[in-house]
């Protein structure tokens, strides 16, 4: 983590992980890209080096952020997705030029069209969103529990049944917010 920034809730669907960036969305709202470099960094540990941004593209990389959003919710509650979302998704998607690369170990790797293009990485970003949103990976859509964050996230949980976006935080807060809660609805009995 750089100093004075929150860590990165990553995930393992590049999509979803993307929309984390800006988490409690319900509650106190935690920006997790609030600068350009910040955004550099969430791009390199996610597999998509770029060498600069600018506060424009960190403005489009928002804009994506909150569609991707807007949409991935909406498909988790099977309603129509809002066509202004969907519009910049599909406008980010076509704007990028990355590549799939095999890599020697047999595992997809994107190469951008070059080292500063912060638009090829949106376009990754955008095309990873059509995929889940679109239902051709196996898993579903779903929305935290937790009634300050609600993020949308992708279940590929065995059984589809998975309540929070992430364990470690969400889901650590609620069984800790009903254990207290129970602890003082049983008083321990005075001896």
């Amino acid at each position: 983590m750089r100093a004075g920034f929150p860590d990165f809730r990553l995930g393992s669907v590049l999509a979803t992980s993307f929309t984390g960036t800006l988490s409690e969305r319900h509650g106190n709202a935690v920006e997790r890209i609030p600068t350009p470099q910040r955004l550099i960094d969430w791009l390199a540990v996610n597999g998509l080096a770029v060498d600069s941004c600018t506060t424009a593209q960190l403005d489009r990389a928002r804009e994506l952020r909150e569609s991707i959003h807007a949409a991935a919710t909406a498909a988790a509650l099977q309603d129509a997705l809002p066509a202004p979302a969907v519009h910049v998704i599909n406008d980010r998607s076509a704007q990028g030029r990355a590549a799939a690369i095999l890599t020697p170990e047999g595992k997809r790797r994107w190469q951008l069209s070059s080292a500063s293009c912060v638009e090829d990485a949106l376009g990754v970003i955008a095309a990873d969103a059509i995929s889940i949103i679109a239902g051709e990976r196996d898993g579903r859509l779903a929305l935290c529990a937790s009634p300050t964050c609600q993020a949308a996230f992708f279940d590929t949980s065995q059984s589809r049944t998975r309540k929070w976006c992430d364990m470690n935080t969400c889901g650590n807060r609620q069984k800790k917010a009903r254990f207290h809660a129970n602890q003082r609805k049983s008083p321990r009995s005075a001896e």
